[in-house]
Parts: structure tokens; sequence; C-alpha cells
């Protein structure tokens, strides 16, 4: 696969030269685009980490952001992987651990990085690796929690926190190529650690994901689309177009439908079925009470008393309103 067995060397804190990562944002509301620079390499490193965080904050917050699409700098690659001298360097100085207590730690790390003054002070000791963790975690919630819509245009391969990434986005364009997309951890003797052995089997079944990631293999763009890993594939060249194009066709929709449609999917549709209706309920009446939802509704209501059918069930008003992401007018709450 093109661009994507270069030797991952260096890093901020390693030997090589390789620079700082960075997200470069294009826009203030609307559609971002998140540009996401890791060097020579494509490498995912603390500051990206950082960054990324920052800015799913920021969009979450804003009401007038409606959607991010991410894509790499690199001319071949969206993300490779982590630095690997960062995860080496985060891996020295703790004496051997159990599972069991890792988990203890994990969840402690949780409740830390909750605590301003107590997360300042952590971050001077050997936790700083461990709270980077957890909050990396969180973002990736909120990205799902959130009703801004985020989109992975995949210019070329991403591999391990490459791949993370893009599973935690709504959408997925990959470009057509020599690429691929997977989780390679196995081969550095690691397991994924941004959410890929959970997200993945979410997406294309348990045992299509157990193969692939005990073996490290990734998947081309092709297989990848058959298993459902991605949504898209398409030229190169058209990866950004065609990503823009879908995000301003999503965000057309009401940004706080999105959200309760987001949580109700991603965390709702994970729980046994009584909870997850329970779930999906309370999204549904927090939104059914909203001022936007009533207007629409009544509105709908006084048409379907004038004209005397249902609009929704005339494909013309139904084809307006997918395109308009909306059925008649009212404003956003």
């Amino acid at each position: 696969m093109t661009g994507s067995h270069s030797p991952a060397v260096g890093g901020p804190h390693g030997s090589g030269t390789q620079p700082e990562g960075h997200i470069a944002v294009e826009g203030e509301t609307g559609v971002l685009i998140a540009r996401l620079d890791g060097g020579p390499h494509a490498l995912f490193d603390a500051t990206m980490a950082k960054e990324l965080k920052e800015l799913v904050d920021r969009v979450d917050r804003d009401p007038d952001i409606h959607a991010v699409i991410f894509t790499g700098t690199h001319p071949e690659r969206f993300l490779s992987h982590s630095d690997v001298a960062w995860l080496q360097e985060g891996g020295t100085g703790f004496p051997p651990i159990n599972t069991r207590l890792a988990r203890l730690v994990a969840r402690m790390a949780r409740l830390i990085n909750r605590l301003p003054v107590v997360r300042t002070l952590a971050r001077r000791t050997r936790l700083k690796t461990l709270l980077q963790l957890d909050s990396f975690h969180a973002t990736f919630l909120k990205m799902n929690a959130s009703g801004t819509i985020f989109i992975a245009a995949l210019n070329g391969s991403a591999l391990a926190v490459g791949a993370e990434l893009a599973w935690a986005c709504d959408l997925r364009i990959m470009a057509d190529g020599d690429y691929a997309i997977g989780l390679s951890e196995v081969l550095l003797a690691l397991t994924p650690g941004g959410g890929g052995s959970q997200r993945l089997p979410r997406l294309i079944g348990t045992q299509q994901a157990l193969v692939a990631v005990l073996e490290g293999r990734a998947f081309t763009p092709a297989e990848a689309l058959a298993l459902g890993a991605i949504d898209e594939v398409v030229p190169q060249d058209q990866v950004l177009a065609r990503s823009i194009e879908r995000a301003e066709y999503m965000s057309l929709r009401a940004k706080k439908s999105l959200g309760a449609i987001k949580r109700s999917v991603y965390f709702g549709s994970t729980l046994p079925l009584e909870r997850g209706l329970q779930f999906e309920h309370g999204e549904f009446l927090v939104r059914d009470q909203s001022k936007e939802a009533q207007g629409r509704m009544r509105e709908y209501i006084a048409t379907t008393n004038a004209t005397g059918e249902l609009p929704l069930l005339n494909r013309e008003t139904y084809e307006r309103a997918l395109s308009s992401g909306r059925m008649g007018g009212g404003s956003s709450d």
C-alpha cells in the first residue's frame, strides 16, 4: 500500500526530527475542515490529541458549527498511526500490573480528569500518560454524543489511531487506490488503545473484526467498503469535495435532533433492549417538547388539514424535505 510502510521513527520524544503534530482548522461556522498535520510521517502525538479535544469541545458548544471534516495533509496518508516514541515513553517507569489493576487505574484517571486542580497536579507525575489516554477516549465519546456531524475524508492510509479516529466519526469517505485502513497494534505487541477493538466490531461484526485485529491486517478501500468499515470509496481527488457535499447535506437538519439520534444509536443501541428503549424515549421526550419540533408539527398538522393528505406521503414533498433537511419552515432552537 502506497505511503504506509515508511519507518515511524523519531518524534518529539525520540531521536528524529519529527515535528509536533498540528490540526489546522479552516472556517468559523457551518462546515469546518480540520487538516491533520502529523509531519512527514503523518503521526498522531500528544499535541494533536490536545488540539483534537479543544476542537471537539468548541464545535460541540457552538450552534453555528454543523459539521467537521477531518483529512490529512500528507499526500497519501490520512493519519499513519501514533508516534511510537510517545507510546514507548508512556509505558516506561511503571511497575508490572495485571489487567484488573489496570482497569482500576483507568477508572481513577477518569475521575482525576474531572477535577481540574487534581488533574493539573497529576499531569506532573507518571499518571500523565493515563490521563492523556482517558481524555482521548472522552473526546471520541463527545464526538458520538454531539449534534455536530464528523466526517473522515480519508485521503490515504489510516492505521491504528488513524483508523480509530475515522471510526469515531459519523461518516467515512475513502480514496480509491493502494491505501489501507485497519488496526496494526498487535504487530508491535500492543492492543488497540483508542477504541478500535470496540468500534470496529460494531461496524463489521465481531468475528470479522476479531480475525483482522488478531492478524494486524488492514483492509483495502474495497474490502473496507464491502465490510461496512467505511461508507464510500471515491477517486482521491474527489474525497474532500464529496465529504463537503455530505457534510452540507447532513447539517441542514436540526443540530439538537442530530445529537439525540447519535446518542440513541451510539449509546442506546448497545444496551439491553428494554434499557435501550428507555434511553431512546428520554431523547425523544426532550425533542418532542422543543420549540423547533412543536412548530414544525403544528405546521404539518395544518397542511394535512388543508390538503386532506399527509405531506410526507407525497413523494415530491418528501424529496424536498430530504433536500432541505426539514419539513416546513420554523426556526431552530
